[in-house]
């Protein structure tokens, strides 16, 4: 068979996710692998429509095609996204239409389910069959069993093909377009005053006759007194994340103070409240609003809006969108800042849409006042969890500036050290194996798991 493997490292041969191919030419050599290193060529790809042609060609003639890729904060990285909205933009869909399709990926599991969620949705809007995915720790080809089950998926994907068995499509079309939002008058009544806060908007390309455009300014005009706004089509962005991991030691990037990025997350990171705003491309924002999202890791590992409070504003179809909607809501999570709202111009009328722009406005700078923040879900738990596992152990003397900040903020939280907690189980644990003894704390349970709430409740 030929298998075209569309790589999406920007580091290209020298990357982790390229090591998993290269067992699969190992392990099926009958088979033969085309190998494309998309991300780490993009800039040719979009310059030379010669090199592109060549990459939709192998598609073309392909029996099947792998999508390997490394995880990039949430998603994959900005130059493969980048390459995905290329194939649209070029015309070049047929090629993948009916090529049975699976992907790989590697990375530590900090939200590599959203990944793959949206390799399979571009995989069904560009027809393909899709046949399931496989999720590596970076370092599972090192283990024998993770091997076995690695070989046991690319056999299986190779055995759909062969047999050309059926799949079935997971998510439906998106709508062409959004119908045009007509913004209403300015606003009579009073508007909100900012009281000493900071609000910065981060904004995709939003010409005054687009819906993002018209949404930004009716929301920009609910304020009292003029907020910031930074515009992604004129921030200069020198480059993509290039997962060098040069900023692992003191969370500075390679790139500097040679563009604007830096100093856009500076002052993000100075901000009380801050809105991103962005249009829908395919299933998640541009590639431009993607690179400045990847460029964040110059942080590494650590939350950026502590404290803050967190909004969106999108052009496009967010309800139809589930893995969108799960990213946006884990990013503030992580962050530990307050995801304040959501509002998107499918909302309905303009005068619904107008209503909902100024209620965010007004609970932006409420939640603000109260410095308001929820408990963290299970997003937020399990991603601290992940990153404060992986920094306390073999990713420490790489991320020696996350370290310290874990350290410093307290993240470093392990059951271990909960001493009395350990001393009172053990204890516990000795006394719930005498039957009589066991018998009163089962019966008391219900009981004593409310006891504790009475310091509390009480007059």
């Amino acid at each position: 068979m030929q298998i075209t493997v569309l790589n999406g490292s920007p580091k290209g041969e020298i990357s982790v996710t390229l090591q998993y191919v290269r067992y699969l030419q190992k392990a099926f050599p009958e088979h033969q692998f085309k190998i494309f290193h998309i991300a780490q060529s993009i800039r040719q790809l979009e310059k030379e429509p010669s090199l592109f042609e060549e990459v939709i060609a192998a598609v073309a003639a392909a029996d099947g095609v792998l999508w390997a890729f490394p995880l990039y904060i949430f998603l994959v990285h900005a130059d493969y996204k980048r390459f995905i909205e290329l194939i649209r933009e070029r015309g070049a869909a047929a090629a993948f239409r009916h090529k049975y399709a699976a992907a790989l990926s590697t990375s530590i599991h900090f939200y590599d389910h959203t990944a793959h969620n949206y390799i399979q949705a571009v995989c069904d809007d560009l027809e393909m069959k899709y046949t399931g995915y496989f999720a590596a720790e970076m370092d599972d080809l090192l283990k024998e069993e993770l091997r076995k089950q690695f070989h046991c998926f690319a056999a299986g994907f190779f055995h759909d093909i062969a047999v050309q068995a059926p799949t079935a499509r997971r998510y439906q079309p998106l709508p062409p377009a959004m119908p045009a939002y007509l913004p209403g008058p300015s606003q009579a009544g009073p508007r909100v005053a900012l009281r000493g806060h900071r609000v910065v908007i981060v904004a995709d390309a939003a010409g005054s006759d687009t819906n993002l455009g018209k949404m930004l300014a009716k929301f920009e005009s609910c304020f009292s007194e003029p907020v910031e706004r930074l515009q992604l089509d004129t921030l200069k962005i020198n480059g993509g994340c290039l997962g060098c991991i040069r900023c692992g030691y003191d969370n500075v990037c390679v790139y500097g103070d040679s563009d604007d990025v830096r100093q856009a997350y500076q002052k993000l990171e100075a901000a009380d409240i801050v809105v991103y705003a962005g249009t829908i491309v395919d299933r998640y924002f541009s590639s431009r609003w993607k690179l400045f999202i990847d460029r964040r890791f110059e942080k590494t590992h650590q939350p950026l809006f502590t404290g803050k409070q967190f909004a969106y504003i999108i052009s496009g179809p967010l309800s139809q969108l589930p893995n969108l909607t799960e990213i946006l809501h884990s990013t503030a999570e992580y962050d530990r800042a307050n995801l304040a709202g959501v509002v998107t111009d499918e909302a309905g009328s303009g005068a619904e849409i107008d209503a909902l722009l100024a209620d965010l406005a007004e609970r932006l700078v409420r939640l603000a006042d109260q410095q308001y923040v929820p408990p963290a879900t299970f997003r937020g738990v399990a991603a601290t969890v992940i990153f404060r596992d992986a920094i306390w152990g073999r990713l420490r003397f790489v991320f020696q500036g996350d370290h310290r900040y874990f350290k410093r903020h307290g993240f470093y939280d392990f059951p271990q050290q909960q001493w009395g907690q350990r001393f009172f189980n053990g204890f516990m644990t000795v006394l719930f194996r005498i039957p009589p003894v066991r018998r009163v704390i089962q019966r008391e349970t219900k009981q004593q798991m409310i006891a504790h709430f009475q310091k509390v409740l009480k007059p």
